[in-house]
């Protein structure tokens, strides 16, 4: 197979935050052998929403992440994005103005609440003491393009810069946009991904609402269970995850080594409902078939899929039929890494293309934990219970939205000289 016509555009750094923690190296580590930190929500949390397992990332201080004078007109999520993204910057070596021209540098983010929680706490205060309760912080902190804003203005870029809100796609819409913008030579590095902090009581208590979330289990960790037969919803969670994506050739350059390439991308849209997806799948399948043609492969190349399977009964049957339609009865190993992390919006797509990038790059397959029966109509080739070694020469990452948005991320093997390993060492070609 040919996975490389083009320029290469390789991934050289990742940050994370979840509840696994903000280690890169453990979160994975996490996602291969099971160790969900769900849990039960606040107090608070629990009492005004009736939510019962969330997937709640760690206390950040603001000061880690922003400049002094601190403003107090910060959500949580810009607060998720900016520590994802300094870790990613970290990772990858990269700095701004000295190894990367500020003006060949772009940002893209996404986000599928953005600053919820700021501007309820506003409208609150101002329906509590007034007007004059209200922060003039309140512009800049309720728009949530300020996760792109504030990394630009962090690290000084100048290029391009987006904010993207396709609900749970937006993450791995995110990284697609950035792949294309380096394709046509706009950018030579760009910052991706998406934060979300979507566990406030307003919020949950919607989801509660809408019958969307899993409920009943003793244990959290056993709550979220994609595909299994037992399943009856998903758990409510709050993270981010960011990409340093670069030109192969800018990556050399530089002396920085690539963990995978992201080589193809395909996008769709159901235009069939608000919430559900297309019962038969065709949406779905429709993407990952662009994101495998655009990468120059066939369907017996992907040797992985990381499913975007919430554990929910309509959405993990129609991804399964659509992962059936592309690759026949006997597909490539799926896997729903949601099982240990529960749902974290339009952070999902990015932290999931993220722990695909890895099992390219260290070869080695996360599984479904939870799968105990797989359900009616969810039949795949699964990893089920524990992780296996097993080169991976391109994989795919499923993200799916409210709305109808589809997005699939085809992976592959880094172009760059050297390629790093998912335990951060370096292996030179």
């Amino acid at each position: 197979m040919s996975l490389r016509s083009e320029t290469g555009v390789v991934v050289t750094g990742i940050g994370v935050v979840s509840s696994l923690g903000r280690d890169l190296v453990d979160t994975f580590d996490a996602l291969c052998e099971g160790r969900s930190q769900l849990s039960r929500p606040t107090p608070e949390l629990g009492e005004q929403s009736l939510v019962e397992v969330v997937s709640q990332a760690p206390d950040i201080d603001p000061a880690e992440v922003l400049k002094p004078p601190i403003d107090p007109g910060v959500d949580r999520f810009l607060i998720l994005a900016l520590a994802a993204a300094e870790q990613a910057m970290a990772d990858s070596g990269l700095r701004v103005g000295e190894n990367a021209d500020p003006e060949r540098v772009a940002v893209i983010t996404s986000t599928a609440g953005g600053p919820l929680r700021t501007y309820e706490e506003q409208a609150a205060a101002r329906r509590e003491r007034g007007r004059s309760a209200v922060s003039p912080y309140l512009c800049p902190g309720m728009i949530p393009n300020m996760s792109a804003a504030r990394i630009a203005i962090k690290y000084g870029i100048r290029g391009y810069s987006l904010l993207l809100s396709t609900a749970c796609a937006g993450g791995g819409q995110a990284v697609a946009e950035a792949f294309r913008l380096i394709r046509e030579g706009e950018a030579d590095v760009v910052v991706c991904g998406g934060s979300d902090a979507p566990l406030h009581p307003t919020v949950a208590a919607a989801f509660v609402n809408a019958r969307s979330l899993a409920n009943g289990y003793d244990d959290p960790t056993k709550a979220s269970r994609p595909f299994d037969q037992d399943r009856n919803g998903y758990v409510l969670g709050e993270g981010a995850a960011m990409f340093i994506l670069e030109r192969a050739e800018h990556a050399d350059a530089r002396g920085a080594a690539g963990y995978a390439d992201v080589i193809g991308w395909g996008a769709t849209t159901d235009g069939y409902h608000v919430t559900k997806p297309r019962p038969d799948g065709s949406g779905a399948a429709a993407c990952m078939r662009k994101a495998v043609a655009r990468a120059g492969l066939r369907p017996e190349d992907i040797g992985y899929v990381n499913a975007h399977a919430t554990s929910t009964g309509l959405g993990d049957i129609a991804e399964a039929r659509a992962i059936r339609a592309v690759f026949g009865d006997e597909t490539p190993p799926v896997s729903s890494t949601k099982s240990v992390t529960g749902h974290l919006m339009g952070a999902s797509g990015a932290f999931e293309a993220a722990a695909t990038v890895l099992a390219v790059a260290h070869g080695t397959l996360p599984p479904t934990f939870n799968l105990d029966q797989v359900g009616r109509g969810c039949e795949l080739n699964h990893v089920r219970g524990k992780a296996y070694r097993t080169e991976v020469r391109a994989a795919l990452s499923n993200s799916f939205g409210f709305g109808g948005h589809n997005i699939s991320l085809a992976i592959g093997t880094p172009t760059t000289r050297g390629r790093r390993l998912a335990d951060g060492t370096r292996s030179d070609g």
